[in-house]
């Protein structure tokens, strides 16, 4: 039962700069700082920048046309409920150490061509 010493708060990278994706259908790291930010059944401040209709004045990336879809692929007018809580998916990036290494090698440094490049 002795104390011990919290881990050191990590350094949120905030640089709003878009980061590539490690691999394909990855959800997007969110770029900026989400501190104070609400999210709740009644309230979600990323929609007011990133929902269809607010992005052109926003300058934000347009949320995917699957947050508009049911599981069915049926279209919606609004953003799907099963899609309205962002950080389930979206995660701000810390600067941090890997905790166990990672060999992950992306395929286009593997010497895969593209598909008729022969």
């Amino acid at each position: 039962m002795a104390d011990t010493a919290a881990p050191p708060v990590p350094h949120w990278v905030v640089d709003d700069i878009r980061k590539m994706r490690a691999y394909p259908e990855q959800p997007p790291i969110i770029p900026h700082s989400i501190e104070g930010y609400q999210l709740s059944v009644n309230s979600n401040r990323c929609m007011s920048c990133h929902k269809r209709e607010f992005t052109q004045g926003s300058g934000a990336p347009m949320i995917s046309v699957t947050h508009y879809m049911t599981r069915e692929g049926q279209m919606l007018a609004d953003v799907s409920p099963r899609r309205y809580f962002c950080t389930a998916c979206h995660v701000p990036q810390a600067d941090t150490r890997p905790l166990i290494d990672n060999t992950f090698v992306d395929m286009s440094e593997l010497g895969v061509g593209h598909a008729g490049d022969q």
